[in-house]
């Protein structure tokens, strides 16, 4: 049986992560307040979004620092508008 979390993203109880995402307090956190579902959605779609959208480059520390606050943001962890990675109309002409 697998274990579940309140996940800060979705507000309800919900399967949780196997493992921590990743070392240290943030990688706890994010165990801990978050769901297996929520953690799958940023790491394979939005935080994709974000780093091509806004051409983030990870060997940039503040680079680095926009995409994890982001993640912080997406995931309910952070309070703070979460960066627009979906809009139908942009590219079109008006």
């Amino acid at each position: 049986m697998s274990r579940t979390v309140f996940c800060s993203k979705f507000k309800k109880e919900l399967p949780g992560l196997d493992k921590p995402p990743f070392a240290g307090d943030m990688g706890k956190r994010i165990y801990e307040t978050i769901s297996a579902e929520a953690w799958k959605q940023w790491s394979t779609d939005v935080q994709i979004k974000v780093l091509n959208e806004y051409r983030l480059n990870m060997a940039d520390p503040r680079d680095y620092k926009v995409l994890v606050d982001q993640m912080l943001r997406f995931l309910g962890l952070e309070e703070g508008t979460v960066a627009e990675v979906e809009n139908s109309d942009r590219g079109r002409k008006q």
